[in-house]
């Protein structure tokens, strides 16, 4: 599934086992198949990789792979995509396996996870959908608005999701049981590699540097318990139960042929100088999908781009570290959800809400409408750039909380 995504031009990372491979290392995607880099490695077939870069593939995570500098990145996805253009069939035992036999597994370490609200479309439509009225956070048209999320409980796409429990409003009574408005988000985060010294801001011209690559990622809410515990701090509960991405991290090297400029910016604002970006192409053509079903089906409920955020990757690694704070190799920084103006193109069922919600095919043929995911609801992300460089899928499937 999924393998007109992983071409030569992808070659991303992530992190496998399997009964070959018992125990877990750094892997690439090639079409269907998991190419077992350290087996590749310690057979010779990676001659001109540096031994540090070698001895990385052995690790239970991409860490320190992502931690080395983009030089050794580049080098070892060139490497790898000579060897697989011309010496495909000729790979070592174990080397190359079907992705039927594998575990993928979370493909890094996770330090610390920071979640943005990037998407003016969503702002409003959430605004619109909580509030009755489209308007804007007093922040938001000045810098990236964020918290500081959960990184304990990121996991890999194919996890099950339990259905929270919190404290929230049942009429005029506060209750405590399983959330009753349980939401996905699609989201995009940036990977961090090379870290930077704490007090020490990064400018936006070396953002780059700093960011290894991108996953899908689903940010699971409980829209009644966050409501309850916003004012006058923010989400937990509501957000910290769960957060899924995607086992393939997608370099930059491998979507740069996609760049693309960034939507205006309110021109009545003066962006503060650390925020203006020099790179004419700061973001990405991605494409996007969110799809609800169960084990027979499912029905894609949004399509949406990365491209239209107001803001980009390269501005969350600048306002991340505006006040001295330091990125970790493995940090998550996320765009929020990514919605555009039209119903086809919301990024969460919060947006619909206020409308009854979104129609859902059924098994029969007909179609429901769905407020709020439920028991045993598959939710299926989706991104791909262009011919042959997407993410694959980023899924849950949500459990009941007994």
């Amino acid at each position: 599934m999924y393998a007109d995504h992983f071409s030569l031009e992808n070659i991303p990372f992530g992190i496998a086992s399997g009964v070959s491979h018992p125990e877990k290392s750094v892997v690439t995607r090639f079409e269907n198949d998991v190419i077992f880099l350290a087996v590749l490695a310690k057979a010779g077939f990676l001659p001109e990789l540096t031994q540090e870069t070698r001895k990385t593939f052995s690790e239970n995570t991409i860490n320190a792979f992502a931690a080395l500098p983009k030089s050794e990145h580049r080098a070892a996805r060139s490497a790898i995509q000579k060897l697989l253009a011309n010496f495909a069939d000729d790979l070592p035992q174990h080397a190359r396996v079907p992705m039927s036999d594998v575990n993928v597994h979370l493909p890094i370490f996770i330090n610390n996870f920071t979640d943005f609200s990037c998407s003016r479309d969503h702002v409003l439509n959430a605004s619109e959908a909580v509030f009755g009225k489209r308007e804007l956070p007093p922040g938001f048209d000045h810098f990236p608005v964020g918290y500081t999320a959960r990184a304990s409980s990121i996991v890999v796409s194919g996890t099950g999701v339990r259905r929270p429990m919190g404290q929230f409003r049942d009429g005029h009574k506060v209750v405590f049981g399983g959330t009753k408005k349980l939401d996905y988000e699609l989201e995009v985060a940036c990977v961090i590699g090379k870290g930077s010294n704490l007090g020490e801001p990064v400018n936006i011209k070396n953002a780059d540097d700093h960011i290894f690559g991108l996953v899908l990622l689903n940010d699971w809410s409980a829209r009644d318990i966050q409501s309850l515990e916003m004012n006058p701090l923010g989400p937990l509960n509501g957000k910290s139960f769960a957060t899924t991405i995607s086992p393939w991290v997608i370099t930059l090297d491998a979507l740069a042929p996609f760049k693309a400029p960034q939507p205006p910016r309110n021109p009545k604002i003066e962006i503060a100088t650390y925020l203006k970006d020099p790179e004419p192409n700061s973001t990405y053509d991605i494409e996007l999908s969110a799809s609800i079903g169960n084990a027979t089906i499912a029905d894609e409920i949004c399509k949406s781009n990365f491209s239209n955020l107001y803001w980009t990757l390269r501005d969350l690694v600048a306002q991340q570290t505006a006040n001295g704070c330091n990125l970790v190799t493995g940090d998550i920084l996320a765009t929020g959800t990514i919605s555009g103006s039209i119903d086809e193109s919301h990024g969460c069922l919060m947006e619909h809400a206020g409308r009854g919600g979104v129609e859902i095919k059924t098994e029969t043929g007909g179609s429901i409408k769905k407020t709020w995911l439920e028991d045993g609801d598959t939710v299926r992300l989706t991104g791909i750039a262009g011919p042959g460089v997407g993410f694959g899928d980023c899924v849950g499937t949500i459990l009941s909380h007994h």
